[in-house]
């Protein structure tokens, strides 16, 4: 069990948001105060760290071949830890404006839904090397949806979708408990990469992730609009090896990303299934909240609603919900604990 009591008192407590493609800071009191692009680069030949977060993405495609970009995280878990640790260091500093502390802060960090104990393990252990003087552990799909304030202390059964950049956590959650859950690697990412096939595929031209990238944001729907979206996009040509600029249109993305919202929607449908019908006639009377960056697409709701027959709303501020819910974790974690990854659990497989 959690270690905690009503008399505890946390300090200088941050709630971080570590996800695939960007990572979000909360500070106790002050709210959300970082959102940093999940980047390092790295010198190869000091084995020094060049730049973190938003310095770094600039250099992505861009440096001689001893500096490295490296994404730390893949699919939501860590990937190269020491990289890792660098990053949230990075980040905690920064958090508390670069001022050294006696005693580190309590850190709370979401984690994908379904993670291993030996990957939640690596998580805190990183926090606990970057500075932290503990690390908690909570499922980013529960985060999300203290977050987003719903009732999921109660008797009702609440449903939440977390598009995020790696992984899109699906759960539905009732009395302090996650009931039915899944992960998928449908994410952020993989639209991006349907992006970059697609381009290469039908316009035989050779694009890089952050241009797809540019490309979701800008012009990205998964429903016919009533106004075309366009965007103009320079890659490298396949047949000559010159440089050549198409147009993009936001038809293009939905034709490119629709099979990819087709597999999400299949997991979707099962955990949909894996729900009791008691708390089912919830979800289809409350419907289901998204969250996280993919819930940004234009036209998500509608297909959604369509493809599963329940209502679909979008939370508020859906880039920050999951951060701001670990952020509410840290003003009254007792309230909270029953949902925390259990260090004693985790430490039992070693």
């Amino acid at each position: 069990m959690a270690r905690f009591s009503k008399n505890l008192i946390f300090s200088n407590d941050i709630a971080i948001d570590l996800g695939t493609a960007n990572t979000l800071v909360y500070v106790r009191g002050r709210g959300v105060v970082l959102n940093e692009p999940s980047v390092v680069a790295v010198n190869d030949k000091t084995h020094q760290v060049v730049a973190v977060g938003k310095e770094a993405k600039t250099m992505i495609g861009k440096t001689p071949s001893h500096i490295r970009t490296v994404r730390p995280l893949s699919h939501g878990v860590i990937s190269d830890f020491e990289v890792t640790e660098e990053l949230l260091t990075y980040l905690i500093n920064k958090a508390q404006n670069g001022h050294a502390r006696m005693f580190g802060p309590r850190v709370v960090i979401g984690v994908p839904t379904g993670v291993t104990n030996v990957q939640s393990r690596a998580v805190r252990d990183a926090a606990k090397n970057a500075g932290a003087r503990e690390a908690i552990i909570i499922e980013e799909a529960v985060a999300g949806a203290i977050g987003a304030k719903l009732p999921i202390t109660e008797a009702i059964g609440t449903m939440v979708l977390d598009i995020g950049g790696g992984t899109t956590d699906i759960a539905v959650i009732a009395l302090k408990g996650v009931v039915a859950a899944k992960s998928s690697h449908v994410a952020g990412d993989r639209f991006n990469e349907n992006i970059i096939d697609y381009v290469r595929s039908e316009f035989k031209l050779g694009i890089g992730e952050r241009t797809a990238e540019d490309v979701k944001i800008g012009i990205g729907a998964v429903v016919p609009l009533t106004e075309t979206l366009s965007r103009n996009v320079r890659g490298r040509d396949f047949a000559t090896g010159l440089p050549r600029e198409i147009a993009l249109t936001d038809a293009h993305v939905r034709e490119a990303i629709t099979p990819s919202l087709e597999i999400l929607m299949d997991t979707m449908k099962e955990v949909i299934e894996a729900t009791p019908p008691e708390l089912l006639s919830d979800v289809l009377e409350r419907g289901v909240i998204v969250f996280g960056g993919g819930a940004l697409l234009r036209g998500l709701p509608q297909v959604l609603a369509k493809m599963l027959g329940v209502p679909v709303r979008i939370a508020p501020e859906p880039l920050t919900t999951v951060v701001r819910g670990a952020g509410i974790v840290t003003e009254d974690p007792v309230s909270y604990t029953d949902f925390f990854i259990d260090e004693e659990d985790i430490l039992s497989e070693t």
